[in-house]
């Protein structure tokens, strides 16, 4: 393990050192046998020469052994966590054989492994996770509670250890990952300690200069500040004492980016923030008294102090659905400065430090099921919703830090619900079919409306009606991802009811008339009514906004137009010009593409929506049959892909050279109405090396062509070289390519 190659002399020392510290922390948790195991596996991983550093250099065996200290020290979980933590990374090499693991270290490691090696699988070529797959990495945590820790973890780790890297933009990367992903899950899983060195780490590296503002300027007032505390406390040590309270009472201050949006917030000066810090309480009391002297010691502090009763944050009673307890109060100190208190058992306060963790080994005493419904809603949202995943996100990230609101049924049945959350939240909460139904309710028996805003402690019963259905405007009303998931879903469903109704209806008038249905010639139709997609046309149909006999005449008239028009043109040669039927659809036979990771010689069709050629940026789309269409990455149906199909997707990229192969594209040529124009552009295509002219069709209108042209060329570069020569041609306006 201590190879030269591999362990610089400063590694060797720190393997030695984490080593031990992960032997004493890990007790009994890892039995000496499995020890040996693991140190006989990270030896032959080191020798297979299969193990990399990442981005910032770091061995990763010592970086596994970091984040497993963080894991077993910090967040006080052990056993399989720490196993799979130091394995993982062998497993994905490819020197340690799954079933081998499962054999030795049973089926908890196995299962923790297998979610950490998908979610690194998605940093392969990057710090920090690219956009798209945002999603594909929410729902790998979704998966296994036990991966997020572990991933945090490692996060926090990264984190620590890049301090001094020379690579600034990974840095940054990681950064704003942290801040953006890793920082609202900590939150979420109530490891409030993890979360605020994430967000002060991630100020350091992103706005160092405000950072070390903050840290000075808390620097400067650091003996005023503790004086100012040991004012505060020693009168109500001496009440707690007297009341035969056993405690320990300590002044925290506030993590420099908690101060630093505090100034954002209230737009003020640092000397302008007063609440630097706050007072906490921690009880020893017996699990059956820890209410009653929780409440004894807030009525000491506050028959002292005035409170703000506006500040009162009661997570005694009904807990956070992280498991967090406590209760905090706003109380007017001396000089008249506010000062947070918050008042706790040991017990609750390792929960607050440790979060979910530590949470779990108390769970005879409080239910989790709070957690669980978070990360099924997580789940349900990731795996329905169709929209871009930075909206996903960003939607997500709101959820995170929400805070939590407590509604009842008219049974007395508990909900807990982010707050902001409306009527129609709840109802979408409860079930999709009431939500879609619900057309108000009764709130502590007075009626209100959908987008009324529910508060801790109201009594909620739904009205519902069979004649409602889901309408666009309830996104505004809604605030929870769940609900606005649903909602889309339900308005989708009865979109494409209403344009299959309407689609229908049209076809089965062109067969009233007796006439031929023309898809490109109704495309044409819809955009001259100014309408951007199909979606939208069969929309305003069925809403009767557009009348199907209006259409009819248009699609008529516009026929007879180009029939007319095709009529009118003389073309040097009908061989060379009038080749109108559509080009067959490109199958590619040659190792061209790459797909998805390194994966050639799959079967692959070129869309016909944008026809990509060699060298277009490109992306794969897996149709309904399973097969594989290449499209470009600004063909005009690419965004809805995205937002619609966006897990449908796959990278592609050319391979090599092109070689002889040739692709379809169509260019759009505007000038003067001149057929010596017209030739001047066929002559030029005809001179040009492996490219020819397949098809060309001509409207004149008011002294102006518009003709569109059909070539088979070889690649982006051809391509670029003959529009140049085109755009050349006196009497051309533009060029363009469709």
């Amino acid at each position: 393990m201590d190879k030269p190659s591999f362990f610089t002399s400063t590694e060797k020392e720190e393997l030695f050192a984490l080593y031990k510290k992960l032997i004493i922390s890990s007790g009994d948790t890892i039995s000496p046998k499995e020890v040996t195991k693991i140190k006989k596996h990270l030896i032959s991983a080191v020798n297979s020469k299969l193990l990399v550093r990442n981005n910032f250099g770091m061995n990763p065996v010592i970086r596994d052994m970091q984040t497993a200290v963080v894991v077993s020290e910090e967040m006080g979980v052990k056993g399989s966590f720490l196993a799979a933590i130091l394995l993982h990374e062998i497993v994905k090499s490819g020197t340690l054989p799954i079933e081998k693991v499962r054999e030795e270290f049973g089926e908890d490691a196995v299962s923790i492994i297998k979610g950490l090696v998908k979610t690194n699988e998605l940093y392969a070529k990057s710090p920090a996770i690219e956009s798209e797959n945002f999603r594909n990495l929410l729902l790998s945590f979704a998966e296994d509670m036990r991966v997020i820790l572990i991933m945090i973890a490692d996060r926090l780790n990264i984190m620590r250890q890049i301090k001094n890297s020379p690579n600034n933009e990974d840095r940054e990367k990681v950064a704003n990952e942290a801040a953006y992903l890793y920082a609202p899950l900590a939150h979420k899983l109530g490891l409030y300690k993890v979360k605020s060195e994430l967000e002060d780490l991630s100020l350091k590296y992103l706005e160092k200069e405000t950072y070390y503002f903050i840290k000075d300027k808390l620097n400067e007032t650091k003996a005023s500040r503790e004086k100012y505390i040991q004012a505060f406390i020693e009168p109500i040590s001496k009440k707690l004492k007297e009341a035969g309270l056993k405690f320990d009472i300590k002044g925290r201050t506030k993590s420099i980016h908690s101060i630093y949006n505090k100034i954002k917030k209230q737009k003020t000066a640092f000397e302008g923030i007063y609440d630097l810090f706050a007072i906490r309480v921690i009880l020893e009391s017996p699990i059956e008294k820890e209410k009653q002297e929780c409440w004894q010691a807030y009525s000491i502090v506050t028959d002292m102090y005035q409170p703000n009763p506006k500040r009162l944050r009661d997570w005694l009673s009904i807990p956070k659905s992280n498991g967090y307890e406590s209760l905090h109060i706003t109380v007017m100190g001396p000089e008249g400065r506010w000062v947070e208190v918050q008042i706790r058992t040991q017990r609750m306060d390792e929960i607050a430090e440790r979060g979910i963790a530590a949470h779990w080994r108390y769970k005879g005493v409080k239910g989790e099921s709070g957690l669980d419904e978070w990360l099924t809603a997580v789940r349900e949202a990731l795996e329905q919703n169709e929209n871009d995943s930075m909206k996903v996100m960003d939607q997500f990230k709101m959820d995170l830090y929400e805070d939590e609101v407590f509604v009842f049924t008219p049974k007395g049945e508990l909900f807990k619900l982010p707050k902001g959350a409306t009527v129609l939240d709840f109802a979408f909460y409860i079930h999709t079919k009431l939500g879609s139904k619900c057309i108000g309710a009764k709130v502590n028996g007075k009626n209100v409306q959908l987008k009324h805003k529910l508060n801790s402690g109201d009594q909620v019963e739904l009205t519902t009606s069979n004649n409602q259905s889901p309408k666009q405007d309830w996104l505004n009303i809604v605030t929870t991802s769940r609900a606005k998931t649903k909602i889309r879903q339900a308005l989708k469903e009865i979109a494409a009811k209403q344009h299959a109704f309407a689609k229908e209806t049209l076809e089965r008038k062109f067969k009233n008339r007796k006439m031929e249905y023309d898809e490109a010639v109704l495309m044409r139709v819809m955009k001259k009514l100014g309408h951007k997609t199909l979606t939208e046309f069969y929309q305003r149909i069925a809403d009767g906004t557009l009348d199907v006999n209006d259409i009819l005449e248009r699609y008529i008239q516009l026929q007879k137009k180009e029939n007319e028009a095709h009529e009118d043109i003389v073309y040097r040669s009908a061989e060379g010009y009038n080749l109108q039927n559509q080009l067959p659809e490109t199958t590619a036979k040659e190792d061209v593409l790459v797909i998805d990771q390194n994966l050639k010689g799959l079967e692959f069709k070129l869309a016909k929506c944008c026809n990509p050629i060699y060298g277009d940026d490109v992306f794969g789309f897996i149709t309904v049959s399973g097969g594989i269409k290449v499209h470009r990455m600004d063909c005009p149906n690419a965004i809805q892909m995205r937002e619609r199909f966006g897990y449908r997707i796959v990278r592609a990229r050319w391979a090599g050279k092109s070689q002889g192969a040739q692709y379809p594209i169509t260019l759009r040529v505007v000038g003067h109405d001149d057929i010596g124009i017209v030739t001047n552009i066929t002559s030029i295509i005809s001179k040009e090396n492996d490219t020819s002219l397949r098809s060309i069709s001509i409207n004149s209108n008011d002294g102006l062509f518009s003709g569109m042209l059909t070539i088979m060329i070889g690649d982006t570069s051809k391509l670029t070289a003959l529009i140049k020569k085109l755009k050349s041609v006196k009497g051309v306006k533009q060029v363009s390519r469709n």
